[in-house]
């Protein structure tokens, strides 16, 4: 069993998607101390472990243990892992710098490996010799599915060296909420790049860089931590944003401007509609008018006509031969003549 446990270990330590408890303790150097996880007798087939890992090295399996009640335990001769009323418990007797480092309660059913919780354990020792830590932001903004390099450069005394071995340099993520801290990575031994000045007392300068394809779910704050002499240092942390075009954002796009075009062609074939109906009336309204107009003006043009009419009076005076005797008659006949006067337009 413990071999498949490392072997699990190996393959998928730094890549869970669980979300376990996280807490740091601290410790002097020489003291005792206990760490707990919880344990359920309902977990059918599960079994229980405490793994330590130590910057630079292997996961290492401290012991295990099943999840019912088992009086079963694990001992070496400082570590003692071993069931409690509901728990599962790692105590470490005189503690060591080399202590330091991150222990993991894990759950494994059926190969399949859920962490419970995480603690960061720091043994307190002399004072370090890191002066500063500084951590740069990418400089280009950052898509899904990039490849993005973050760096933490760390500034050390190379002159005093208070406790030996090389700086463990762990990597960790914080959410959204900036409440939670996962741990992500861990270098080696000969995982930085580093520089020393040839002139006296002057620091040593050496950058860990840390690589991965990003995806969604990545955005959040990168810390680079440092622990040496039994402290834990952070950086200034790393805020890593992640622009998401999603195809689900460009079909509403592409459904937005459908709808857009189809309203525009709508409108136009409304607009031209309404036109045409309009004209249709103009029209049937000028054509009666147009009738009305001509009658009208038949009727002003034969009134004209008959005001041009002219009546003129002609007398005739018809005389008779001279009579003696006889009075001179006059007669008189008016004939009257119609003349009709035609105007051409």
């Amino acid at each position: 069993m413990l071999i498949i446990v490392h072997v699990l270990l190996v393959l998928e330590l730094g890549g869970f998607t669980a979300d376990p408890i996280f807490e740091t303790q601290t410790v002097g150097v020489g003291q005792n101390v206990t760490l707990t996880c919880e344990r359920q007798k309902t977990w059918h087939r599960a079994y229980l472990h405490w793994i330590r890992l130590v910057s630079g090295n292997f996961p290492e399996v401290l012991g295990g243990t099943v999840a019912y009640d088992l009086e079963d335990y694990v001992e070496t001769r400082r570590i003692t892992a071993k069931q409690e009323p509901g728990k599962f418990v790692l105590h470490i007797l005189e503690t060591q710098l080399g202590d330091t480092a991150i222990y993991y309660c894990i759950k494994v059913v059926q190969l399949k490996m859920t962490i419970l919780k995480e603690t960061f354990l720091r043994i307190k020792g002399p004072e370090p010799d890191v002066t500063t830590i500084t951590q740069l932001p990418p400089s280009d903004p950052v898509h899904p599915g990039d490849s993005v390099s973050l760096q933490c450069s760390v500034l050390s005394d190379s002159q005093n060296k208070p406790c030996p071995g090389d700086h463990s340099v762990f990597w960790f993520r914080a959410g959204s909420d900036e409440s939670h801290l996962s741990f992500i990575y861990a270098h080696g031994n000969s995982g930085a790049e580093c520089e020393t000045s040839l002139e006296a007392r002057s620091p040593q300068k050496c950058v860990y860089s840390f690589s991965k394809n990003v995806s969604s779910s990545d955005a959040g704050t990168y810390y680079c931590a440092v622990a040496t002499c039994g402290e834990i240092l952070f950086g200034n942390g790393t805020k890593l944003d992640i622009e998401v075009i999603g195809t689900c954002d460009s079909v509403i796009v592409l459904l937005l401007c459908a709808a857009v075009a189809v309203s525009l062609i709508v409108i136009g074939v409304l607009v031209y509609a309404i036109k045409k109906k309009s004209c249709d009336c103009c029209n049937a309204v000028v054509t009666p008018q147009t009738n009305a107009a001509a009658v009208r003006g038949d009727q002003q043009s034969q009134q004209r006509n008959e005001d041009a009419l002219v009546y003129s009076r002609t007398t005739f005076t018809q005389k008779k031969p001279r009579k003696s005797g006889r009075r001179r008659a006059r007669e008189e006949e008016t004939i009257y003549s119609d003349v009709k006067n035609f105007v051409i337009d």
